[in-house]
């Protein structure tokens, strides 16, 4: 006889040759999540850690056919191969906005629901996109550092930056976080203008028909579009062309959005002025390159690092899984858009 997936407190990795509460499930975590979270999964509903490695195929062999819910993170996510090992699988629950790493596409296929974790972190993200726009235009981290070592004293000032009131500001779609990033620069007296799949209604802002025209009509560009295959290299060189030398980028979405070679390049060669990076093609590698230019603000992908927004993220998750498992249902569902348009949705 088989044993069962489960764990004895205490020890989250132990298997244990016993069943599991039929309410509870045989739920599976895949890859890091945040420690409190996985000690809830862990305690509450005696989840177990997907192996890495060589001890990933028999264990999936032996335990795949048990797992009914997956807990996950946009950084890891649940690709096609792990839900072929995962025949009764029903649910993905994403510890994040970001679901780009899973194949939503596939899921649906296969009538897996996916949930992730809006709105509870988009005042959060809005601010650090904020906090990047101001830190990279008026180079406060560059003076920072300048300070540091001892060079105003020996150099005089820094050169002049530039003014961010009043500046033009293009959004790179008008979600939820776009819109709350539109918001917050209204405030500064910035133009604002969007690019979105389709127009939102009722909104105050210019609409762009393209990324390249929104990027030559602005002076810095705000990356908040979803991630994922339809909107890989979204911002492609053309894109980045357009913005031009006296030009801002600034990304707080995926890195998957932007064409990271191409950013480069235009960087390293002063065809664009700068840029704001909280996320990157292959965290949480960074480009030597980027590391060494002084117009460049990089950020460890924290947007929604906070204590309050943490929290209210491993809350939702939570009630997702638990919503899952009680009904069958999820509180906040990923709705997978048509391939055919997909690519320019806000996230």
């Amino acid at each position: 006889m088989r044993s069962s997936l489960t764990t004895t407190a205490g020890s989250p990795e132990v298997i244990a040759g016993q069943e599991l509460p039929a309410a509870t499930g045989k739920v599976l975590r895949v890859g890091p999540l945040k420690p409190s979270l996985e000690q809830e999964l862990t305690t509450d509903f005696h989840a177990v850690r997907l192996p890495d490695g060589d001890a990933r195929a028999p264990f999936l062999a032996e335990y795949g056919d048990q797992v009914t819910a997956v807990v996950t993170s946009g950084r890891t996510g649940v690709d096609a191969d792990l839900m072929a090992a995962l025949p009764r699988l029903g649910a993905i629950v994403h510890f994040g906005v970001g679901y780009d790493t899973t194949d939503v596409d596939r899921a649906a296929e296969l009538g897996i629901g996916v949930s992730n974790t809006p709105d509870v972190l988009t005042d959060c993200v809005a601010d650090t996109a904020v906090g990047l726009l101001l830190d990279t235009m008026r180079g406060f981290t560059a003076a920072d550092r300048f300070v540091r070592a001892g060079r105003w004293p020996a150099e005089g000032n820094v050169p002049l930056t530039r003014k961010v009131s009043g500046a033009r500001v293009g959004i790179l779609g008008l979600g939820r976080i776009g819109s709350a990033i539109a918001d917050r620069l209204s405030a500064f007296g910035c133009q604002i203008s969007y690019h979105n799949r389709r127009t939102v209604d009722g909104s105050p802002f210019r609409y762009a028909a393209s990324p390249a025209e929104l990027a030559a009509s602005v002076d810095v560009l705000i990356v908040a579009a979803a991630g994922g295959s339809g909107t890989r290299h979204l911002v492609d060189r053309q894109v980045l062309e357009a913005l031009g030398p006296n030009g801002f980028l600034i990304n707080v979405a995926r890195g998957s959005v932007v064409d990271e070679d191409a950013l480069v390049e235009l960087l390293q060669d002063g065809r664009l002025a700068g840029a704001g990076l909280d996320v990157f093609a292959n965290e949480p590698q960074v480009p030597a390159e980027l590391i060494e230019l002084d117009n460049v603000v990089l950020l460890p992908h924290l947007a929604s690092g906070t204590v309050e927004t943490r929290a209210a993220m491993q809350d939702l998750t939570i009630r997702n899984l638990t919503a899952y498992l009680q009904t069958g249902d999820l509180v906040t569902p990923v709705v997978v858009p048509n391939p055919a348009v997909r690519g320019k949705d806000a996230r």
